[in-house]
């Protein structure tokens, strides 16, 4: 982090010209034209070169300092301790630097590119490697008072850097302030190795240093996180980070997972994120010895930039006191969600995100996503809010729950902590199948469909139809549903035996279509099947109520 700050602002001012004369020029085309040209040739100076080039007065205070060593090094350990203690691990008492210094080795810039920014600012995206051999000790400090000089070996960094100049004014140098940040890590490794002793020696440890580390350059500058620096006088905090709403979640299934156990089957469960921070990152429950897990969890996620963020989606096989082995990844741009309205998607899921080309099947993962903007809560329907479909009386009562009445005084019929949930009747009518797979002799099947609501359990099949491939049923099932946004429907179709019966395939539904909708009619495609699809039609009627939590 310190060190972006030392080594990027060092061509600022000098981009920040550039940029003031591109503003002075009245054709577009020479604008861009003029800057790219100018800033490669900027990007390949030193701090040192730029300053034979350009005025002291130009150079704020530490950008001067950051062409000093010794200096560079004092403002990086500063700035990168508060954040190192912030993330310190339980297990550790105190997390500092003993020594820093940068080495020799010079970062070396490989590519520029320029963004165009609507006219009210200028964003440019440095891609920047540095293979360093600075000189790194943390003093850490166990609970136990054992202190340990750790050292940071090996450091290897490829990644863009992205400068927004912003907004461009009128006076020198061109623009009021600029905001920086590391906009994509293609790059980060490092070791570590305790002096004069082996880390390994203590369960965890090297873990949690690691983990510490990477956390803290997650949170404290990757995008879209920004460091912004006041240039001219003035508020700039519109251009500081802030939340722009909420992504809601339902990680509902996954299907036809790659094994990894050798006996038995693989145990997977899900991790879920949009900025890979531990507190902000959502792991589902283990299912164990299936290839066809169910989960049907929600979670909650900030958005902060939803041009630009992901949904990541990272399936695990548990392997118990050992390490989870990763099974597959899978991840979405927010960019594709429409605000207001739930997406069900199915994503396949690869050995690795860098990597999208995946020849080998490694299953997939089925989600349903909704993004709801802040300010714009009113404007649609959100299923996953607790106040949905409540009546005007429920809100009010709802509202009494903080314990404090419309005169302020603590409200006694209130004292339990009350939640919405939403029940109601669902009506499932299996109207037919199609194209299911023969599994008799004579090349027919006996079908029937079982239908079960997961956490109700509750169940009702169809009657058989003797020796078809197509049956129609045309059956009508009531179901009484108790928490409509956390249940699920599992239709099962089975081949009737004498003496058993095969299965021959399933769908699994959520809820939350049919209680938007109120009702719909879709036809879909058998899971675990080598053909068939099966047509229903779905009815809700709601019925909001309260429970005691």
């Amino acid at each position: 982090m310190g060190f972006v700050f030392g080594v990027v602002v060092g061509i600022i001012v000098g981009l920040g010209i550039i940029v003031g004369f591109v503003r002075g020029e009245n054709a577009r085309a020479a604008q861009r034209s003029k800057l790219a040209t100018t800033v490669a040739a900027f990007a390949r100076m030193t701090v040192e070169d730029s300053r034979k080039i350009l005025p002291p007065q130009f150079y704020p205070s530490w950008v001067v300092f950051s062409s000093s060593q010794n200096a560079a090094s004092e403002l990086i350990k500063t700035s990168v301790e508060p954040i190192l203690e912030e993330y310190r691990p339980v297990i550790l008492a105190a997390l500092k630097f003993s020594k820093f210094t940068l080495g020799t080795v010079a970062p070396q810039f490989t590519g520029v590119s320029i963004i165009e920014d609507g006219g009210d600012g200028v964003t440019m995206e440095l891609e920047m490697q540095w293979d360093g051999n600075p000189s790194i000790i943390l003093d850490i400090k166990t609970l136990l008072g054992v202190a340990l000089p750790v050292q940071v070996k090996n450091i290897g960094f490829t990644g863009v850097f992205r400068l927004i100049f912003k907004p461009l004014v009128d006076e020198f140098p061109g623009f009021g302030a600029v905001s920086y940040s590391l906009r994509q890590k293609k790059k980060l490794d490092f070791t570590l190795k305790v002096i004069g002793g082996d880390i390994s020696t203590i369960p965890g440890l090297y873990d949690a240093i690691e983990g510490t580390i990477r956390d803290a350059v997650e949170d404290s500058i990757t995008w879209p996180v920004r460091k912004v620096v006041p240039i001219l006088p003035g508020d700039y905090s519109d251009l500081e980070l802030k939340p722009v709403g909420i992504l809601e979640v339902k990680l509902v299934q996954a299907k036809e997972l790659t094994n990894k156990d050798i006996i038995g089957k693989s145990d997977p469960y899900a991790v879920v994120y949009i900025r890979p921070l531990r507190d902000r990152m959502k792991k589902s429950k283990t299912i164990n010895n299936d290839l066809n897990p169910i989960w049907n969890e929600h979670f909650e996620f900030i958005v902060e930039d939803v041009s630009t963020q992901h949904l990541i989606v990272k399936v695990y096989d548990s392997e118990g006191l050992q390490s989870s082995e990763l099974i597959g990844c899978a991840q979405l741009g927010l960019s594709k969600l429409q605000p207001g309205k739930v997406k069900d998607v199915w994503l396949k899921l690869v050995k690795d995100l860098e990597i999208q080309k995946d020849n080998k099947n490694r299953g997939q993962v089925h989600l349903e996503l909704l993004y709801c903007p802040f300010g714009m809560e009113n404007s649609f329907t959100n299923p996953f809010a607790p106040n949905y479909s409540m009546t005007s009386l429920e809100k009010v009562l709802k509202n009494a729950t903080n314990g404090i009445d419309s005169n302020g005084n603590e409200n006694a019929v209130t004292q339990k902590k009350k939640e919405v949930i939403i029940r109601g009747v669902l009506s499932v009518t299996v109207i037919s199948a199609e194209d299911l797979p023969a599994t008799d002799f004579m090349g027919k099947s006996d079908p029937f469909v079982v239908l079960t609501l997961k956490k109700a359990e509750t169940k009702n099949k169809t009657r058989v139809v003797n020796d078809s491939l197509n049956p129609v049923w045309n059956q009508t099932f009531d179901f009484v549903v108790e928490d409509g946004l956390h249940d699920m429907l599992i239709v099962e179709v089975w081949d009737h035996d004498t003496f058993g019966k095969d299965y021959m395939g399933r769908c699994i539904l959520t809820l939350t279509k049919v209680i938007l909708e109120g009702e719909y009619k879709e036809r879909f495609e058998l899971d675990g099947a080598k053909s068939g699809y099966l047509n229903l039609h779905l009815k809700w009627v709601p019925q909001p109520i309260f429970r005691d939590s």
